[in-house]
């Protein structure tokens, strides 16, 4: 079992996440409109799957903000910011950010856990209990992962070239 750290705290992670060249776990999103979303639903593209705590939080918004201005552009990468936050939420980021680009989308795991445990980033303690850390998968257009960063502080943002680069190998 993994951890990270906020504020310089442990704070345990449940699941275990997927390694480079495994295929990867489906799940069940929940996007703005209330539909469900799965990982079969973006098949044929380039995946960034993006996991935040939440939208309200500074860097989960700045994390936001610079993968749609640095991914969103990229019409063959689809990038999924996947927090705890209700989509009405998620709406109201967007809206009152300007984030409205088709390739960066916002999902909820607010039904259930199905992707946070599975790609083991499921906080399991600590005061975050029940979100996900801060994690970015990348995944090929056959769902098979090819890039893992798991943020080490919950408080730090990820390497936000090295994401992108490893996407754009994919296309």
């Amino acid at each position: 079992m993994a951890q990270v750290t906020l504020k310089g705290n442990p704070i345990p992670l449940a699941g275990e996440m997927p390694t480079v060249g495994s295929k990867a776990p489906d799940f069940k999103l929940i996007k703005q409109d209330l539909s469900e979303v799965t990982l079969s639903s973006f098949s044929g593209k380039v995946k960034i799957l993006v996991a935040v705590p939440s939208l309200d939080t500074s860097v989960c918004a700045i994390e936001t903000k610079k993968f749609n201005d640095k991914a969103a552009q990229e019409t063959e990468i689809v990038t999924l910011v996947i927090s705890g936050d209700l989509p009405f939420a998620m709406k109201r980021f967007c809206s009152t950010e300007g984030i409205n680009s088709p390739n960066l989308i916002t999902v909820s795991q607010f039904r259930d856990f199905s992707f946070s445990k599975p790609y083991g980033v499921h906080m399991s303690g600590g005061p975050l209990a029940g979100l996900a850390a801060r994690a970015v998968f990348v995944l090929d257009k056959a769902d098979v992962v090819r890039y893992v960063e798991l943020v080490p502080e919950i408080g730090q943002e990820p390497n936000y070239d090295t994401v992108i680069a490893e996407a754009k190998k994919l296309v």
